[in-house]
């Protein structure tokens, strides 16, 4: 049965204008922000790798090294392309709107990019949103969550409709990822709230007020992985396999457990272990209730062969689409599989999650590649976009795999240096390819940042 692809209609220079300048806006800042994270994850690597980090006299620099890079290459880089994929969403009235927050939201980052030099270097290394505990550092990370989120109340209040069924369904999906944003902001205030007694000067503090948001923004996330699943397989030429009806019961279906964390601050004390376990317990059983069908469903379609061992494809399939799409998947697995092993604190954690980011990073990516020209702008190279894609992938992989090899070690999380305990050869090697794969992916990193700021400065194409 034929169905319309799924996909989001891009806004036009000329149709469109000012939705088309705000989604510009906000992927110009998600660039930017893997530019910041870039520029210190280079310190964090090899501060960790063995034989290198002897020669690194500045190691007492890794923990406000760490914090900046997570809180750019996570919090702000998959936020801020969730607010480009919330401006393409938006009318040209509610765009002229849309300039306050992206404001806010660039004035943000840029003052949380230099706060360690803008006031106390004081870091504490709690999971999900690790803080500098200073004064700029919080004015620039509320001035970023405050346009964001301002920008969501505005993709929510708009009610131009689709174009198409697949635009619909995709759009219903983008509509719960920013609700369940929005009860993580209640649970990150009702928190705040509760702990009003205690002094925000331990990183016990700052564990416990981002405990519960933190845990239900990885269903923000997760919400917007599928959606760009779904439209990069499109995009690769994938027939659709799923009707509007299916798509609206997918999102749904993973928006649906994270609810009862709502109501997890009324039943347990934020200081509780009850309270911590059953965030924990959500995130373990509801996280992958919609993402690992889909996951299955489309690496099936990815690899399956048709009649004449050709994989059916639409029209004018976009290869770096497909590339993108299948090493996602593919780190997602390894990610999921390596999250099931996790045994103590120790560095099988960042592993886990490393693949979960990884994967999320290359569907982004991989959009990008086809939003630059979407919004006018001349395409990236598509030899150079697979290269990079495989690169990042590829590192991403063995940096996990090292990562999670010296889990088995019981090598410690958020450590560098001779703290880490590396004093045989065995400990040693899984740890070298954990620095020789984070380096392969900064690699991958930079050149997605060539060319697609390439493309940036190549200007809008001619009509």
């Amino acid at each position: 049965m034929s169905r319309d692809p799924v996909t989001l209609t891009l806004p036009g220079t000329t149709t469109r204008p000012q939705s088309n300048r705000l989604a510009t806006g906000w992927l110009i800042l998600a660039l930017a922000s893997l530019v910041g994270a870039g520029m210190v994850v280079i310190l964090i690597i090899l501060a960790r790798t063995p034989f290198v980090h002897a020669l690194i006299p500045w190691t007492g620099s890794f923990r406000t090294a760490l914090v900046i890079h997570v809180d750019l290459s996570v919090l702000v880089w998959f936020l801020s392309f969730a607010g480009l994929l919330a401006s393409v969403t938006l009318g040209e009235r509610l765009a002229r709107w849309g300039r306050i927050p992206l404001g806010m939201a660039l004035l943000g980052t840029g003052i949380l990019t230099f706060s360690p030099f803008l006031g106390e270097d004081a870091p504490f290394m709690n999971n999900y949103v690790p803080v500098l505990n200073n004064s700029a550092f919080f004015l620039g990370i509320g001035l970023f969550g405050g346009g964001f989120s301002l920008l969501a109340l505005l993709a929510l209040w708009e009610t131009q409709p689709a174009s198409q069924r697949g635009e619909a369904g995709l759009r219903f999906g983008l509509r719960t990822a920013l609700w369940l944003f929005f009860v993580a902001l209640a649970i990150l205030i009702w928190s705040g709230f509760a702990l009003r007694g205690r002094h925000p000067q331990d990183e016990t503090y700052f564990e416990l007020l981002f405990w519960g948001s933190g845990h239900l923004l990885q269903f923000t996330h997760v919400q917007l992985q599928m959606l760009g699943w779904l439209w990069l397989a499109a995009l690769a030429g994938l027939p659709a396999l799923l009707s509007k009806r299916m798509l609206l019961l997918l999102f749904a279906l993973g928006a649906l457990p994270a609810l009862p964390g709502a109501l997890i601050p009324l039943l347990h004390a934020v200081e509780s272990g009850e309270y911590r376990l059953a965030f924990t317990d959500l995130m373990i059983y509801g996280g992958g209730v919609a993402s690992v069908p889909l996951a299955l469903l489309l690496a099936w379609s990815l690899w399956r062969p048709a009649e004449g061992g050709v994989t059916p494809r639409r029209a004018n399939p976009s290869e770096e689409a497909r590339t993108a799409l299948r090493n996602s998947l593919l780190l997602f697995a390894v990610g999921g599989i390596i999250g099931a092993m996790v045994q103590g604190v120790n560095v099988t954690i960042p592993a886990h999650y490393h693949g979960s980011i990884g994967s999320v990073t290359l569907v982004y990516m991989g959009l990008t590649y086809h939003i630059l020209p979407g919004l006018g702008f001349h395409p990236p190279a598509s030899r150079w976009a697979n290269r990079q894609l495989n690169l990042y992938a590829l590192g991403s992989l063995l940096h996990v795999i090292g990562l999670a090899w010296s889990g088995g070690h019981n090598v410690p999380r958020k450590t560098a240096g001779a703290a880490q305990g590396l004093t045989t050869l065995a400990d040693k090697i899984p740890m070298g390819i954990m620095g020789i794969g984070g380096m392969l992916a900064v690699t991958g990193g930079i050149l997605f940042l060539v060319l697609a700021f390439r493309s940036l400065r190549q200007g809008r194409q001619k009509l």
